[in-house]
C-alpha cells in the first residue's frame, strides 16, 4: 500500500509498504482523510522516520478486525484518536485517556491504511462530513475544546492567543463561537488574516509594535483575562505571563522545553494560574459534534486540500506557516488544491 515517508530536512516521498494487520484490540482503517499537524514539522524539517510517518491524525472505513473487537464493524466510518487508554484503569472508564499511565500512540496516519486501538475510535454520524470528523476526534478541534474546559469561567471576557497555527486558529474559532474577545498573535499575516476570519477581533504582529503593552492597550490597560501560549515558544510563554492582568490565568498548548520562570514574579505576586492541555479526553467527542451541529464551523479552519500523492507540496506549503489546516486525501473526494483566499 502507498504510505508517506518524511525523509527529513523537508524532503517527503510516497513508498509502498506492507498492508498493516491488526492486533487484537486493534482495528485496520482504509483512509479517507488525515490532517498535518505542527508537531509534524520537527521531524519534516529534522532527521526523518526510518518508517511510518509523523501523521496522527486520520478518519476513515473499518475494514478489518483484530481479536476481541466487538463493538465495531467492518464498513464503519470513524474518527480516531491516536491516544488510546489500556481500558481498565479508573481515567479510561471516564474516558479520560490522556491521563492513562498505560496510554498508547497510534500515528503512521498518512497512508492507504493505518491501524488504530479500537477502544480510540470515534463512530463518524451521517451528518458529520470527513473534513469535520478529522478535526473533532484529532487535534484540529480536539486540543482547543479541551483547552476551553479548563477555562470555562463565564467572569472570562478576554482572551490573547499567542501563536496562530492551527491549534491557535482552533483557539481563535473556539474563544470567538463561545462569545470572547479574542486578540490573535503572530509573526505570519496570512494566519493573522485568517485568525481574524474566524473571530479574532483584534491581530497583532510583534513586528508591528510590542505586543504586550498593545494587550494591554486594548484592554483599558488591565491586560486579558486569559492568554493561550499556542507558539511553543520561549519568548511567548513570556509574553502570555506579561499579558494577563493580576489573577488571570495562563494556558499551554504549544510543546517545548524548558523555559526559566519565577516562582515570585511571575506566579505568587501576582496570582497568576497556570495550566496545561493536551489533546482531549475521548469522552469529549459527542459534546464537539454538539458544537458543530449547532453552528460551530470546524470546516473553516481548513485552508488547503492535497491527495495522498501531493504530499511533498502539501508539508511544504503547511511548513510556510501560510495555512490553517491542511488535509491530505487518500480517497478522491472530488477536491482541488484550495488557498481559501489567503
Amino acid at each position: 500500500m502507498r504510505s508517506v515517508r518524511l525523509e527529513g530536512n523537508g524532503a517527503v516521498r510516497l513508498v509502498e509498504v506492507p498492508n498493516p494487520v491488526p492486533k487484537p484490540g486493534e482495528v485496520l482503517i482504509e483512509t479517507a482523510i488525515s490532517a498535518l499537524c505542527g508537531s509534524e514539522l520537527h521531524t519534516y524539517r529534522g532527521a526523518g522516520m526510518k518508517s511510518g510517518n509523523t501523521g496522527h491524525e486520520g478518519a476513515g472505513v473499518v475494514v478489518e478486525l483484530g481479536e476481541g473487537v466487538s463493538h465495531l464493524q467492518v464498513g464503519q466510518r470513524v474518527g480516531v484518536s491516536a491516544i488510546a487508554g489500556c481500558g481498565e484503569c479508573s481515567y479510561c472508564e471516564k474516558g479520560q485517556y490522556t491521563w492513562c499511565s498505560q496510554r498508547r500512540f497510534y500515528g503512521n496516519m498518512h497512508a492507504a491504511r493505518f491501524l488504530a486501538a479500537a477502544n480510540a475510535c470515534q463512530v463518524l454520524p451521517d451528518d458529520v462530513p470527513w473534513e469535520v470528523g478529522v478535526l473533532i476526534s484529532g487535534d484540529g478541534l480536539g486540543v482547543p475544546f479541551h483547552t476551553s474546559t479548563k477555562i470555562d469561567s463565564p467572569t472570562i471576557r478576554t482572551i490573547a492567543i499567542f501563536g496562530t497555527g492551527p491549534i491557535g486558529l482552533g483557539n481563535t474559532l473556539m474563544q470567538a463561537y463561545l462569545g470572547r474577545q479574542v486578540i490573535a498573535v503572530d509573526l505570519s499575516k496570512e494566519r493573522l488574516a485568517l485568525a481574524r476570519k474566524l473571530g479574532a477581533e483584534h491581530a497583532l504582529n510583534p513586528k508591528e509594535g510590542d505586543v504586550v503593552e498593545r494587550t494591554r492597550a486594548l484592554t483599558g490597560g488591565m491586560g486579558v483575562d486569559v492568554a493561550i501560549e499556542a507558539a511553543g515558544r520561549p519568548e511567548t510563554v513570556k509574553q502570555c505571563f506579561a499579558a494577563v492582568h493580576p489573577g488571570g490565568t495562563v494556558v499551554f498548548n504549544g510543546e517545548q522545553s524548558t523555559v526559566e520562570l519565577s516562582p515570585s514574579e511571575d506566579f505568587i505576586r501576582r496570582d497568576i494560574t497556570a495550566v496545561g492541555s493536551w489533546y482531549y479526553h475521548y469522552h469529549e467527542f459527542d459534546s464537539m459534534v454538539a458544537l458543530y451541529r449547532e453552528g460551530l464551523r470546524v470546516q473553516d479552519l481548513i485552508t488547503h486540500h492535497y491527495s495522498l500523492a501531493e504530499a511533498d507540496a502539501a508539508f511544504r506549503q503547511f511548513a510556510s506557516a501560510k495555512t490553517g489546516k491542511v488535509l491530505l486525501h487518500a480517497r478522491d473526494c472530488g477536491f482541488q488544491i484550495s488557498d481559501c483566499g489567503l
